[in-house]
């Protein structure tokens, strides 16, 4: 990037937290500093508290958040739910299918995270690469999805606290919510650091589950049998509730998985962006094998789908409390139903912070997505007023006392879960289109800092087409055989919401002035002709018509329509937002380097088994 990236001297001791961002270009530019002109003209109080996000985040945090991420509330309670409704074998197929997507997902925005490590990450993608106006609505859309899950997750601690006939639940409720609220408002280090060790309790309690889930199937367990596989041939086993069944679960496995799209949020504030953000999603696929999958399978094995109370209008149990409490000791399952407990904890945490960012990136934007007001930080770099109305939507957990917290909790779990489909749905078309604008404007593979290289073509077409079926077919159930208003809700209001949100920006957004693109051949052309480098902070960034670029419109590279403005990948802005490794990143790069070459085998293997760990 260019020396004023708002992103670079990110050094604790030496950031000036009181002065504004530089001004970004043009239409989703999202980064930590806002357009001058709307400082300028910004309420006094707004422009004072202006501050820039941190990159706090070190390597060992975002690599432990890449696990809490996806291991949560979703898959510690959700595959109950997930297990009453369509049986052991829906489980265990839709999990791994959502699970390929999200990998394969995960790696198309690891390769723009990498190359433009910003706040906002897929939403700014989405709005530069695709739309503006659909970026609009995926971020507020996006944002509403993160304050639901502090909600779910809420409510989720209602359901956990069951186990022990817990009175008035709603009030632990309150104190979790006060709770993660504190901490976001500290500094990221504080999220940072309670994610890594609830996501390290997390990592041993599914590691010590999978061994005992082994035991008890083939005999240590209460009764003393052998289990095998005798719940999947029971009456309505393995595919319960039929095609609808199977359909509903691609839901909540969407929910359980939701949250790894936000590796790309944490960008934005992670140390040493080109080197660390591919070092998580390359280990995704394995964690995804290892903890949803054997945990779903030995779940499938060792909890019959009929099991009272595992999922109903005013309960839902965890399989894997379940499973300690087969294995012979209620000290054990109390044990694992606090770990469910912590897992709430964190991942309302996780939520908390990721809508935050999200408000806050859309307040930074050019133009302004959100009221400035929500660009404010305080000294330590948090968005105090978006994580104040990102926290207040959580108002809605307490809603569980009049229709129940089972009821409540599946309601906002399918349009949590939808939500993230949408995610990644916008996540497949931001890459393709980015990947068409790489290759159009002759820029080679290898400029890319991180590059997947066997997803390439088929990757970004592959995750979109997949997850836009899942979202027609999942909710077969609400109208097959009966229709079913407030499932059917649960399962669409995102797509009408959507399209809501896209029309209120077409309709409202400014019009910029054309800029025109120096002729081929020009005195002033050559760093910026369309199929060679650029200048970075060129004019040519404003969305346009999406169609190929001839000789007689080059002149006309910044026009835009009121009603259809999909982005030129001939001519959108490749070289803005591109991280520059700063000397702290090289220092950390060389010392790790060091420790992996040490002469000295012992402490090469040492280090080798830390970085493989953390």
């Amino acid at each position: 990037m260019a020396g004023n990236d708002p992103f670079r001297s990110t050094n604790m001791s030496q950031q000036d937290d009181t002065k504004p961002g530089p001004p970004t270009s043009d239409y989703g530019a999202t980064a930590s500093g806002s357009n001058s002109r709307d400082i300028e003209n910004a309420p006094a109080d707004i422009t004072k508290g202006h501050g820039k996000l941190h990159r706090g985040l070190s390597a060992r945090q975002v690599q432990m958040i890449a696990i809490a991420g996806t291991i949560g509330t979703g898959l510690f309670l959700g595959t109950g739910k997930s297990l009453a409704t369509g049986g052991p074998a829906s489980i265990l197929i839709c999990y791994a299918i959502v699970g390929f997507i999200v990998y394969v997902t995960l790696l198309l925005l690891g390769e723009m995270a990498t190359q433009y490590p910003v706040a906002g990450s897929f939403n700014a993608y989405t709005t530069r690469f695709f739309s503006p106006s659909y970026g609009f609505a995926l971020s507020w859309n996006y944002w509403f999805n993160d304050a639901v899950s502090v909600a779910s997750d809420l409510t989720a601690a209602q359901l956990v606290l069951q186990f022990w006939t817990v009175q008035h639940s709603w009030i632990v409720s309150l104190v979790f919510w006060v709770f993660l609220v504190g901490i976001n408002a500290i500094h990221v280090r504080a999220y940072g650091e309670l994610e890594y060790w609830l996501a390290f309790l997390k990592v041993i309690t599914i590691i010590i589950f999978i061994i005992l889930g082994i035991l008890v199937n083939v005999g240590v367990n209460e009764s003393h049998e052998y289990i095998g596989a005798r719940y999947w041939h029971i009456p309505g086993a393995p595919f319960v509730g039929g095609f609808g069944g199977f359909a509903r679960v691609f839901v909540t496995a969407s929910f359980a998985y939701g949250g790894t799209e936000s590796l790309g949020i944490t960008a934005g504030e992670t140390k040493n962006p080109s080197k660390n953000m591919p070092r998580v999603v390359k280990f995704v696929f394995w964690r995804i094998l290892l903890f949803y999958l054997l945990s779903i399978l030995l779940i499938g094995l060792n909890v019959p789908w009929d099991y009272p109370n595992l999922s109903n209008s005013s309960a839902t149990t965890s399989p894997f409390t379940l499973v300690f409490k087969e294995a012979g000791s209620n000290a054990a399952a109390s044990f694992m139903n606090t770990v469910v407990l912590t897992s709430v904890l964190s991942a309302g945490n996780h939520a908390l912070f990721a809508g935050t960012r999200v408000l806050y990136g859309l307040s930074v934007t050019s133009p302004r997505q959100a009221p400035a007001i929500f660009s404010w930080t305080s000294a330590n770099g948090v968005p105090l007023p978006a994580l104040l109305l990102t926290s207040s939507i959580s108002a809605l957990c307490f809603g569980s006392s009049f229709i129940g917290s089972g009821t409540l909790w599946g309601w906002l779990q399918n349009i949590v879960g939808v939500s993230n489909q949408i995610a990644w749905f916008s996540i497949g078309v931001a890459s393709w289109r980015f990947r068409k604008a790489w290759v159009a404007q002759g820029r080679s593979l290898d400029e890319l800092k991180f590059r997947a290289g066997w997803t390439w073509p088929w990757g970004p077409p592959f995750v979109a087409i997949t997850v836009a079926a899942i979202i027609i077919i999942q909710g077969w159930s609400s109208v097959i055989p009966t229709f079913s208003a407030v499932d059917f809700v649960s399962f669409y209001i995102e797509i009408p919401v959507i399209i809501v949100m896209y029309i209120v920006w077409v309709l409202t957004r400014p019009l910029r002035s054309p800029a025109r693109l120096p002729e081929p051949g020009s005195d002033n052309g050559a760093s910026t002709t369309l199929s060679g480098p650029r200048n970075p902070r060129s004019p040519s960034q404003t969305p346009l018509v999406g169609r190929r670029s001839s000789s007689t419109d080059r002149g006309r590279a910044g026009r835009t329509t009121r009603y259809f403005d999909v982005v030129d990948v001939h001519t959108v802005d490749l070289y803005r937002d591109e991280h520059e490794e700063e000397e702290g990143d090289r220092m950390d790069d060389e010392e790790r380097e060091k420790r992996m070459k040490s002469t000295n085998s012992v402490q090469r293997t040492l280090w080798k088994l830390f970085y493989l760990v953390v």
